[in-house]
């Protein structure tokens, strides 16, 4: 459903109304357009003094083709900084002088990031530091406005050679949707390919589950264009929509019901020779409160949510069908981060989600695999359309991009996740939800 209300403060007269009366100004977010540069502009870096990234920064900008501003006030279209060299507090005034003569150098739809290093394991002072990071980069993140996206990455020592498709990603429009977040890399779980960053999975296999419409269509088509191959799942209620999508990309089809006793069985048939990304999208609400909620409502939203994913993957895992340097990517909910009045059942699955993908990691790692986790918040679907207009609208402004997202927002940041340059994001759970005001 389009936001009439966005559209209609974008166009001229709105734009002077709005700013007349103060009325929320959403900014026209720019997404990933084929054969479109990493970033459409110049990007400006810099650092505390002692960092450890900048030269792989200065690397990676290069690579992606990265423009250099032309003076010291021109306009610039990110700002990245390392801050891995501070390690005490009294260093944090190195973000001021950074970013106080420069952050209104930063263009519509712009990007923001800031590296650091995992607190934990640090000496106190520079723990303390360190986590203070979190703190302004969430606060950037909500009065920088202008479309323009603020995160923070933990970037673990020894791990400096695998930032690149995680600062790429954050600097491009892929990431449109994804602010306020702070994403941990650390060292590769094997040894990190050469890509083609148009393609980066081509000659991969993909299984989506909940494939047919909707955010799980928008995974499908966004996967395809990076070159997997695919196999989409759904309910068999389902099959015209599910075989019109796999028409469209020439994918293989699985018509099955996540939560009957064999189905992890028929999975594991329909790809004897395994797969490299498995995305587990299918899902359903069955909102009531818990003073209303039979157990039949309870136990049924949660075999499909959470239940039936620990299945699929206990069968594929033992199998052997998650090919190495594979992929295992969940889709979980900012109500599992925040709670949602109504939706115990549906919240506490995808709690249950993110619990799953941290207790998973590790042993992911051992079989040079990783499993992650995106957590949307209000996305523009066939189920909020239907939502009361106060809700609705209430769900597009209560972040800060003033606006909701859209299925292809959640799809990039899994294609992201799925990348097998991704080697060394593990354990993630990343909120695609335009930095949200409501939870962590």
């Amino acid at each position: 459903m389009s936001d009439l209300y966005t559209q209609v403060v974008n166009s001229p007269p709105g734009r002077m109304i709005a700013g007349r009366v103060g009325l929320p100004q959403p900014a026209q977010l720019e997404r990933h357009e084929p054969g479109a540069p990493v970033i459409a502009g110049a990007v400006l870096s810099g650092g505390a003094p002692r960092g450890r990234l900048g030269k792989r920064i200065e690397q990676v900008l290069g690579d992606a083709g990265a423009a250099k501003p032309e003076t010291t006030s021109a306009p610039v279209k990110a700002l990245v900084f390392d801050a891995t060299g501070i390690a005490d507090s009294t260093e944090l005034v190195e973000l001021q002088r950074f970013f106080h003569p420069n952050v209104k150098r930063v263009q519509r739809s712009g990007r923001v990031v800031v590296l650091g290093t995992p607190p934990a394991g640090l000496p106190p002072r520079a723990a303390t530091a360190q986590r203070a990071l979190e703190g302004f980069t969430r606060s950037l993140g909500k009065e920088i406005g202008r479309g323009i996206a603020v995160q923070l990455v933990y970037v673990a020592e020894g791990a400096e050679a695998e930032i690149d498709s995680t600062l790429r990603f954050l600097l491009s429009p892929r990431s449109a949707y994804v602010s306020g977040q702070v994403i941990e890399v650390g060292k590769a779980v094997t040894k990190t390919p050469e890509v083609d960053w148009n393609r980066p999975l081509d000659g991969k296999v993909a299984l989506v589950t909940g494939a047919s419409r909707g955010i799980g269509e928008a995974i499908a088509e966004t996967l395809h264009r990076d070159g997997a191959e695919l196999v989409l799942l759904d309910v068999p209620a389902l099959s015209a929509d599910l075989n019109a999508v796999a028409a469209l990309l020439g994918a293989e089809t699985i018509e099955l019901d996540i939560t009957d006793p064999d189905a992890p069985l028929q999975i594991a048939a329909a790809i004897p020779d395994g797969v490299d990304v498995i995305v587990h999208n299918a899902g359903v609400t069955r909102d009531r409160t818990i003073a209303k909620m039979p157990e039949d409502r309870w136990s049924s939203l949660m075999e499909i949510n959470l239940s039936s994913e620990e299945r699929i993957n206990d069968e594929l895992l033992e199998r052997k069908l998650l090919r190495p340097n594979g992929r295992i990517v969940c889709v979980s909910s900012m109500s599992g981060v925040a709670g949602n009045s109504g939706q115990t059942n549906y919240a506490t699955s995808k709690a249950g989600v993110i619990g799953m993908v941290e207790a998973l990691a590790p042993e992911l790692a051992k079989r040079k695999a990783t499993i992650n986790a995106v957590a949307p918040g209000f996305i523009e679907t066939q189920m909020t359309a239907k939502m009361p207009i106060a809700i609705r609208e209430a769900g597009r402004r209560m972040n800060s991009m003033s606006q909701g997202g859209l299925p292809v927002d959640v799809a990039e940041t899994i294609a992201w996740f799925a990348s097998p340059a991704s080697t060394g994001v593990n354990g993630n759970t990343v909120r695609v939800c335009g930095q949200s005001l409501l939870g962590a």
